[in-house]
């Protein structure tokens, strides 16, 4: 259990599960229905952290949570990714804002890479 609290600390769900009605024993119900789904995307980056993958794979991580809830979710990405190879597929600048390398894919091609700041000289990133 010490484990699983340190991973929703680490990805911003401790507060939020805290406050709901049994903590870590509330039911959720199937396919975590009774959450947000910015709450499901936390509670999804907690396992994997306890997965501990050599590689991580994160397709849209920013998508669909609100305002609020995107900063949590950055914070996370930030926490999980650190010192572990992972792949981000993002249209939001912001979820990728610190990678060592970005490919931007038009029509199915790469059509450039670089770091922000790379790309940011080649006027490819506002």
């Amino acid at each position: 259990m010490d484990e699983v609290i340190k991973a929703a600390k680490t990805v911003n769900a401790h507060e939020f599960i805290m406050k709901m009605e049994n903590g870590y024993d509330t039911g959720v119900n199937e396919r975590g229905s009774r959450l947000s789904i910015g709450q499901r995307q936390l509670i999804a980056f907690a396992k994997a952290l306890l997965a501990d993958p050599k590689i991580l794979i994160l397709d849209e991580a920013t998508s669909a949570g609100d305002t609020q809830t995107e900063v949590l979710i950055q914070e996370a990405i930030e926490r999980i990714t650190k010192n572990r190879t992972s792949i981000i597929i993002a249209h939001r600048l912001s979820t990728i804002r610190n990678a060592d390398r970005i490919f931007v894919i038009h029509n199915g091609q790469i059509v450039e890479e670089g770091n922000r700041q790379e790309l940011l000289e080649k006027r490819l990133l506002l």
